[in-house]
């Protein structure tokens, strides 16, 4: 809210970054890397083309957008990102793969969505894992909450897909009751709740640790109405 300070969704931990990460960040960034000014992005002049746009929030080390983006070409995949190792990360996969429909912003998502995308500009938006704050003094910084689906929605096409999942059951609860609850949002599930894991997610490295610590894995797909 305005004249407010924003409960931050994410904590920028002083993670370890290789010098690979590290050389990728100055070298391949000028390709890939959009810088945010707080201005509106002109997403068809930074990919060159007019294409169906799918924008991943909190893309972690990558795979999921890395894969989507090397298998999908005629789609342009954007990725945000708060944590420069796994910005290096993926910008040292889109230099192997030769990934030109990739670009990547390393800034506040909630801040990117705001300022930076037209209403109705986006086609698929994926959110995976985000981080639970599962203790429950720290719920208040979770991502998914009416006031930030009000805003994505907006940014939204009519018609576009919202696929979530967590590995925190009570955090897959309030996703699901908030997403449900937003009148903009058509549930692809037919009782409205979970649905299946899609085919083309990989399983991420949070998955993967959640699987080990013995956490189910939670679905969410809706539609832009």
């Amino acid at each position: 809210m305005e004249g407010h300070r924003r409960i931050r969704s994410f904590v920028l931990r002083a993670g370890r970054i290789t010098p690979a990460q590290e050389r990728a960040l100055e070298v391949s960034w000028p390709r890939y890397g959009l810088d945010f000014t707080g201005e509106p992005l002109d997403l068809d002049a930074a990919f060159g083309r007019k294409a169906r746009r799918c924008v991943e929030i909190g893309f972690g080390a990558g795979e999921v957008i890395g894969a989507l983006a090397t298998a999908n070409r005629d789609i342009d995949y954007l990725g945000i990102e708060v944590h420069r190792p796994g910005v290096g990360r993926l910008l040292l996969q889109a230099d192997r793969a030769g990934i030109g429909n990739l670009r990547v912003i390393c800034h506040d998502a909630v801040e990117v969505l705001g300022a930076g995308f037209p209403d109705d500009s986006l086609d698929e938006v994926l959110i995976f894992f985000p981080d639970p704050w599962h203790k429950k003094r720290h719920h208040k910084r979770r991502l998914i909450e009416p006031q930030f689906l009000a805003v994505l929605t907006q940014k939204m096409r009519p018609g576009a897909l919202l696929r979530l999942a967590t590995d925190w059951q009570a955090y897959a609860d309030q996703m699901l009751s908030v997403c449900n609850a937003n009148e903009q949002l058509r549930s692809l599930s037919p009782d409205r709740s979970y649905v299946p894991r899609p085919p083309f997610r990989p399983a991420t490295r949070f998955e993967r640790r959640g699987e080990r610590l013995g956490h189910g894995v939670w679905d969410l797909a809706y539609a832009r109405r």
